[in-house]
């Protein structure tokens, strides 16, 4: 039988996983990335076990194509997620390293 902790691990990278594929593609712009991070962030919180999560765009990385947007990629990514299963707590994150949308447990 797998421990709190160990559930509240699966469920932080569950979400991250998730989200990832949910997401890429997305249209953003530096204009609207604010609203895209709030909408993603909106909808991991509505998950069971989330006790919170943190969303950032790098604008940097945001190229237009010829209809003034860019589209949501992986090297973009900078999300914590944290849960919250029973007295057990996780904080993993997904973040562009080494050329990879790279996810960790932080804590």
């Amino acid at each position: 039988m797998p421990t709190e902790r160990e559930i509240a691990v699966f469920e932080a990278a569950i979400k991250l996983g998730a989200l990832y594929h949910q997401f890429v593609g997305t249209p953003v712009s530096p204009e609207t990335a604010e609203i895209v991070e709030a909408a993603i962030a909106s909808a991991v919180k509505l998950q069971p076990y989330v006790t919170d999560v943190r969303v950032h765009l790098d604008r940097s990385v945001m190229l237009e194509n010829p209809f003034g947007y860019s589209e949501v990629s992986g090297r973009m990514f900078d999300i914590r997620v944290s849960t919250k299963v029973g007295d057990a707590t996780c904080t993993a994150a997904l973040r562009y390293e080494n050329g990879y949308p790279m996810m960790s447990i932080i804590d």
